[in-house]
């Protein structure tokens, strides 16, 4: 077996691949306060002679704490996004990914290769995070803050994509007596127009591959389909496109 591991700001994916390139084990926990100990934990019962690569925001610590008696190595994300996503759609020329601490942008040649990207890991307007923190000030589950937006009969505007100051914003609208439901749809817009604005610098191309746990996000995607005129190719598991390119990256590395 093939391992690979995206060890993100809000989970951790794993993925066990076979000879083939198949995915055999797919597995989540949360990343929590620990993740080295949650690394441990989705780890356990993994044969540490096979060979593993590490992704994501917290691949450094997997390489410096996790002993491993086979062969391990770590690579960028936008290495294994771009590596997954061609995997799980070979016709792809972009890959989306808004993950829980930052937003990727990638565009890929007609062969695969990676011609440009975009990376935004320094502010969490635009991410998962954003949402997340959005979800809380409006008292919404997180899972279903996109169907709340969905419900959404009136356009009003959040201008800022500061966090703190969106809240605000938030707070205001609230204030004013606006719905809920709108100030969600509103608060969905900025980070689509965030994104998109991200996607354009990079050179937008077709067909577009979205992934991350962000992409079950009903409102998003239709927001996104909204503004550039196309449908994304959401995985049916888009939370583990990274995992599964390091994975990828780990046979092509190590396969004998």
């Amino acid at each position: 077996m093939f391992w690979g591991i995206d060890v993100g700001s809000r989970s951790i994916e794993l993925v066990g691949i076979d000879e083939s390139g198949r995915i055999e084990t797919i597995r989540f926990v949360p990343t929590a306060y620990n993740p080295v100990g949650q690394m441990k934990v989705i780890l356990d019962g993994v044969p540490r002679s096979d060979p593993i690569v590490s992704t994501g925001y917290g691949r450094s610590l997997f390489m410096e704490h996790i002993s491993w008696n086979g062969p391990k190595r770590s690579v960028t994300e936008i290495q294994a996004y771009a590596k997954g996503a061609l995997a799980f759609h070979p016709e792809v020329r972009m890959v989306l990914d808004i993950g829980g601490q930052d937003t990727k942008a990638i565009a890929l040649d007609d062969r695969g290769q990676i011609v440009k990207f975009e990376m935004n890991d320094r502010c969490a307007a635009g991410t998962g995070k954003f949402l997340e923190f959005m979800a809380a000030a409006l008292r919404v589950p997180l899972e279903e803050f996109g169907e709340f937006a969905m419900k959404a009969t009136k356009k009003l505007q959040v201008a800022s994509l500061c966090t703190v100051f969106a809240e605000s914003e938030a707070t205001s609208l609230m204030a004013r007596g606006e719905k809920p439901e709108d100030i969600a749809r509103a608060l969905h817009e900025s980070i689509v127009s965030r994104t998109v604005a991200m996607i354009r610098r990079v050179g937008f191309r077709k067909p577009i591959l979205f992934g991350g746990g962000v992409a079950r996000n009903r409102c998003v995607v239709s927001l996104i389909v909204e503004a550039l005129g196309c449908d994304p190719v959401v995985p049916d598991k888009p939370e583990v496109v990274g995992a599964f390119g390091a994975a990828l990256i780990a046979k092509e590395s190590y396969s004998v």
